[in-house]
């Protein structure tokens, strides 16, 4: 693995992502039941293993890995089965951005490592809204037509 500072900084900015996901599943897991419940289980195991590789990536650049916060702040409360599945679209939206930074590194497996974990985010933010996002996820609408400079 090649570790130049651009690297290491990828990386964290993708294990952060997957710390937000994993304290979010966490949340919303307790609103869902049967079906749903048992996506989401899957779901928080497979960021809890993509968090734990990141880890691994890090340390073996020589690197600390960021540390999860306590808590994190959602961006809407969270008290039933429908707003349970759209934080969960918007965690996936948000681990696609923060593994976004890594496709672009110049080592070719952790291009495919990012490019394997955004496509899995975005399907799995797809199956929580029932549609496909209107922008690229993790980029707004607004970033996808930016206004031209006058």
């Amino acid at each position: 693995m090649t570790t130049t500072p651009e690297t290491i900084a990828a990386l964290q900015g993708a294990l952060a992502a997957e710390h937000v996901a994993v304290f979010g599943y966490g949340v919303l897991g307790a609103h869902l039941f049967g079906a749903q419940r048992q996506s989401a289980d899957q779901m928080w195991n497979s960021h809890r293993a993509r968090r734990d590789r990141l880890r691994s990536y890090l340390e073996a650049g020589g690197a600390t890995p960021v540390a999860a916060a306590s808590a994190y702040r959602l961006p809407a409360p969270v008290s039933s089965p429908r707003t349970a599945a759209q934080l969960a679209a918007r965690l996936e939206d948000g681990v696609t951005a923060g593994y976004a930074g890594l496709a672009g590194v110049t080592d070719p497996a952790l291009r495919r490592y990012a490019a394997q974990a955004m496509q899995e985010a975005t399907v799995r933010a797809v199956r929580w809204r029932g549609s496909p996002p209107a922008a690229f996820p993790g980029l707004t609408s607004a970033a996808l037509y930016p206004k031209a400079e006058e």
